[in-house]
Formats: structure tokens, sequence, C-alpha cells
């Protein structure tokens, strides 16, 4: 594949699933639950890593961003942890999402089911300069909820 846009997938197990866009307009890949044994009881409360059976490699001007799915959040209140978890183009290793259950009902997870979403970026490297004083602003040092509520 030599599309600027092509990230490599190596499937780790039998179960794993590649990442898919349900619609043409999807801007995230559903990312599966993919691990042998019996299903994941996530408590009210409680988090938990997930094995997606996934491992990829990005191109280096590209991250992968790995974000919650909007119907288990507001269905049943299962988000990502670290949401945006950022995957590095140079990480090999097997994509986990650390899932929350936020609600007061356990839910279950079994491999195969969609528990996230992948939304690949660019990234722009940034160059830091230290500087004795900044330029001002509108805003200027008016911090956390200064534009309103």
């Amino acid at each position: 594949m030599n599309d600027s846009r092509a990230v490599k997938v190596v499937l780790l197990n039998e179960k794993a699933t590649l990442p898919e866009y349900k619609t043409s307009g999807s801007a995230g890949a559903d990312l599966f639950a993919a691990f042998n044994g019996p299903a994941i009881v996530l408590e009210p409360g409680q988090r938990t890593n997930v094995p997606t059976g996934i491992c990829i490699e990005l191109p280096e001007s590209m991250e992968a961003q790995v974000r919650p799915r909007s119907g288990l959040a507001s269905h049943h209140g299962v988000t990502v942890l670290n949401s945006p978890g950022t995957i590095d183009s140079d990480y090999r290793g097997e994509v986990i999402v650390i899932l929350l259950n936020t609600s007061e009902t356990p839910y279950t997870i079994k491999s195969g089911d969609r528990i996230a979403q992948m939304v690949i970026a660019p990234v722009v490297k940034a160059v830091f300069d230290t500087v004795t004083e900044l330029g001002s602003s509108a805003r200027g040092h008016s911090g956390l909820g200064s534009t309103g509520s």
C-alpha cells in the first residue's frame, strides 16, 4: 500500500477485527473488543483495559485518537477514560481502550463489541522558543471560565 493515509494493521488473534467506518461520512473508525475468555463486566464506577487485538503502524505525520462512542456514552454511561487517548506513530503495541462505567448499573463487554472509535489525524510538530514576554491579547491572563460558563 503506497497511500499516504495507509495505516498498517496486524490482527493479533482470531477474534480481532479491522477498524471499520460505519458510514461514508464517519470521521471515526469503530474499534472492537477482542479477547478470549468470558465477557468483562464493568461495574458502576469501575474502569478496565479492554484489548482490541490489533497493533497499528501509522505514518510519521499522523496520530490515532481513541474516543468514546456516543451510543455507549448516552445509552449506557460507558466512556473512554483518557479521551482522546493518543496513539503515537512510533507505538507498535496492542491498541488497548480504557473504558469507564459512569452509570449506576453494570455493563457487559463481549469480544466483538464496538467499544470506541479511532480518528486518524495529522500531527504538527511545534518549535518551542523561549522568550521573556508574550504578546498581548484581549483575553490576557483570564483563565478558566473567563469567556463565560
